[in-house]
């Protein structure tokens, strides 16, 4: 289908709506800046787009995935050294680029079956759980607001509008937040005297052993997460991403583009699952709309006043819609489970996922040290590495042992 450019242009926009609430949301939690976090959300997604080939319509936003250990160290050593820890993180993508292509890419799906990828997932939303509370719980009032026009709009909404109860919802509670007088004062004098244009306070990033190890194992996390992103594009497009231009490529690519974005002193950007389902219900699959996109992203980040819009929602808005957020998140772990027909009669499967959920989710911490580096595995780094390895280890057929063992009539 022949896409004139205005029509090009308003589906970009489109694309950039849906990609709005949530790349926004993740530095309003972490404490980044949110319009570098859209500025380096479009420049990670034009790299990615080049490095690939010009061919696949994926857009790449702020990763929820780092969200609590990007919380703790900007808290205990600040903004520089977590840029470089997300520059770690992205480094470690060119590593599994290069694994990928070593090993072939049927043996990295069997590495990272659903039985694995769905409690991960689980984790991830879970495990920001309490974030969420801690939001809310600042105003009630402006929570529920926010969480119940999500909801609405994710259920009773139609086309563009159902696609985007997020930025629904933070609109929603913020518009009452106003009403109700809960927007700081001061917050409301830095929107009036922001500039409309202007540069974002970009900075680059220092490197410390500890902020590394805190930020950088999440890789693996986000590492599944790329795969079943560009499978599921794949499908959508009706094209077998993951042979042409090939994992390696497509990780190689996010590696770089997530570099990019955390070197400017943005988010972690990583593949989107928000623009796929835009791709789904528009079933217009050409790259260029993403681009054009990004595009968008960027000019949105040039803009202070917006910046200071985004900046002056109050935590209980935030609280809200993380809300649901965090709880869509674990969900789609779920249906992962369920869609692949996990057998949970078999002890095997009941033990892996039991593993993966109490130790991600526990508060559990593994110290490593190497050499004279010392750091801990926790969350859900921890939970994929120990996932991964007790699905390899225990026996695929342990169902049939234990048909062995059971007693006879």
């Amino acid at each position: 289908m022949s896409l004139s450019p205005q029509r090009k242009v308003v589906l970009g926009l489109q694309h950039t709506v849906a990609m709005f609430g949530a790349t926004v949301l993740v530095p309003l939690l972490t404490g980044l800046n949110p319009s570098v976090a859209l500025f380096g959300a479009g420049l990670a997604t034009l790299l990615f787009h080049v490095l690939t080939g010009l061919g696949v319509p994926i857009f790449l936003g702020s990763s929820f995935a780092f969200i609590a250990p990007t919380i703790a160290v900007m808290k205990a050593e600040g903004p520089a050294a977590t840029a470089g820890g997300l520059v770690a993180a992205g480094a470690m993508y060119l590593v599994f680029s290069a694994l990928v292509k070593a090993v072939g890419v049927a043996r990295v799906q069997k590495v990272f079956p659903p039985i694995v990828t769905g409690p991960v997932i689980i984790v991830i939303g879970l495990s920001l759980a309490s974030v969420a509370i801690d939001q809310a719980k600042s105003h009630w009032g402006l929570a529920l607001a926010t969480l119940l026009a999500a909801i609405v709009a994710s259920v009773f909404a139609r086309g563009l509008f159902k696609m985007i109860p997020i930025l629904i919802g933070v609109v929603t509670g913020y518009l009452v937040a106003l009403g109700l007088g809960a927007v700081d004062a001061g917050r409301l004098q830095a929107i009036r005297e922001a500039a409309w244009v202007g540069l974002p306070p970009f900075h680059g990033p220092s490197f410390s052993w500890s902020a590394v190890f805190i930020i950088a194992p999440v890789a693996l996390v986000t590492f599944i997460e790329h795969i079943g992103d560009v499978i599921v594009n794949g499908r959508v497009v009706g094209k077998d991403f993951l042979r042409s231009p090939g994992l390696p490529r497509t990780l190689f690519a996010d590696g770089l583009a997530n570099m990019a974005s955390a070197v400017l002193g943005g988010p972690a950007a990583t593949t989107y699952a928000e623009n796929t389902g835009v791709l789904a219900v528009t079933r217009v699959y050409d790259p260029a709309v993403i681009r054009i996109a990004a595009g968008f992203a960027m000019l949105f980040g040039l803009s202070p006043k917006l910046a200071a819009v985004f900046q002056s929602f109050p935590t209980g808005v935030l609280g809200g819609v993380s809300i649901l957020l965090f709880g869509m998140i674990a969900s789609v772990g779920i249906r992962t489970l369920s869609e692949a027909a996990i057998d949970f009669a078999h002890s095997r499967n009941l033990i892996v996922v039991s593993l993966i959920l109490v130790l991600g989710l526990g508060g559990a911490k593994f110290p490593v040290a190497l050499g004279g580096v010392h750091f801990e595995l926790h969350g859900m780094a921890l939970a994929a590495l120990v996932g991964v390895v007790a699905n390899a280890l225990l026996p695929a057929r342990l169902n049939q042992t234990e048909q062995d063992a059971s007693p006879r009539e």
